[in-house]
């Protein structure tokens, strides 16, 4: 696919291509795609004296099966106010870090999260097809990638795998997760260095990986979802299992996540069990479809709210930025402010929490951020609420 891009940019009006990869290279609009099984075939054709049929695709067909997801939030019981963590972090691009004994269900929250996430656009479609054709994981005869990734690698990943890297640099996870999602469960399991090294494509939203010969660049544009348990039984938060664990151990425990690496996650969020009652009552929720059409409308207006900057949402905004867009009023300043010193919040969580607000505006179609936003926005700090987890 990249290959075929690249010979339209150039001016060429047909390109020949294996079999094989007829389908991907198809959807390329302005190209004429002859697939060849030979090289036989490919010198007939170029003497005139073989016909090669060429390849067609009806791109909206494609994009009719990108919006069927596996997992619906309709189907998930309880755990509301998790739901509506993940919306916002659909909404404005955030980071968002679960935190929850096992079984609470963050895996299955998790998976759920592409379903809401706006459609991908054809331009998104083909940045991320050519990603998959380059690392050589495209489907046989898929023709487009429609429906926005979800790689979850485990937690024994090396950095390479990770990021990217080898004697040829071919595109790691977070290159395999651009326009997509990067779940990262039991992620204080992951090692150190693995995790110091996200800190880069988080930030710049893009891998450089450089060799003696060449530098190439991948983009790595993804939202992160990670979860953890809250200490290495797993059971601190659970109020129906003991916890074995000393506070050594639970200090060494979230010891292993950077404070660097948690300045790139705006949301943390507590995962409780789910409780008997709530399974049992099996009560109807919104379904993805209803909070993505949520979703899309917060989208649209950060759009244009950002249409002359190099970002398009809410978490990529720069301190100038959010003194430009997010302005407080009294109340909010003073709800902030109480948070700050009372609840003992960090300093890094002051712009992570007006951040939060104004994608919570945005939801609500309001172009101001008021206290309600805000009030709701520090809920979603609980790791920095003076160093501890919620309990």
């Amino acid at each position: 696919l990249p290959m075929a891009m690249a010979a339209r940019k150039a001016g060429f009006q047909s390109i020949v291509v294996p079999h094989e990869n007829r389908r991907e290279t198809s959807v390329v609009q302005g190209l004429d795609v002859y697939p060849a099984k030979t090289l036989s075939q490919v010198v007939g054709f170029v003497l005139g004296n073989v016909d090669l049929v060429p390849e067609t695709t009806d791109v909206h067909t494609l994009f009719l099966d990108g919006g069927r997801h596996d997992t619906d939030f309709s189907e998930i019981m309880g755990q509301e106010h998790v739901k509506r963590a993940l919306e916002i972090s659909a909404a404005g691009g955030h980071n968002m870090l679960m935190t929850g004994p096992p079984g609470s269900g963050k895996t299955m929250l998790a998976r759920s999260f592409p379903s809401i996430l706006p459609p991908l656009s054809f331009e998104e479609a083909i940045e991320t097809t050519a990603i998959f054709s380059v690392a050589g994981i495209l489907e046989k005869d898929q023709a487009l990638v429609t429906r926005r990734p979800f790689r979850a690698p485990h937690h024994t990943i090396s950095d390479a795998g990770l990021i990217g890297g080898g004697h040829h640099p071919r595109p790691g996870e977070v290159s395999l997760a651009h326009n997509g999602v990067l779940f990262l469960d039991e992620l204080p399991e992951f090692r150190k260095h693995v995790l110091e090294v996200l800190r880069q494509p988080l930030e710049d939203r893009n891998v450089t990986i450089s060799r003696a010969a060449s530098s190439l660049t991948f983009p790595s544009s993804f939202s992160l979802i990670a979860a953890m348990n809250p200490c290495p039984c797993g059971y601190m938060t659970d109020t129906t299992h003991a916890c074995t664990c000393s506070p050594a151990q639970i200090d060494r425990y979230r010891s292993r996540l950077s404070g660097p690496l948690l300045d790139r996650i705006d949301l943390h969020i507590d995962v409780p069990a789910v409780p008997f009652r709530e399974i049992r009552k099996g009560r109807a929720s919104e379904t993805s479809a209803d909070v993505r059409s949520r979703v899309s409308a917060a989208r649209d207006i950060q759009s244009k709210r950002f249409m002359k900057a190099a970002i398009h949402a809410n978490a990529q905004m720069t301190n100038r930025m959010i003194h430009r867009h997010c302005a407080l009023d009294a109340e909010s300043l003073s709800l902030l402010e109480q948070a700050i010193n009372r609840l003992g919040l960090s300093a890094r969580a002051y712009n992570r929490v007006i951040k939060i607000s104004r994608t919570i505006a945005d939801l609500a179609g309001e172009p101001d951020i008021r206290a309600v936003h805000v009030s709701e926005a520090i809920q979603y700090r609980s790791l920095d609420r003076g160093g501890r987890m919620a309990r």
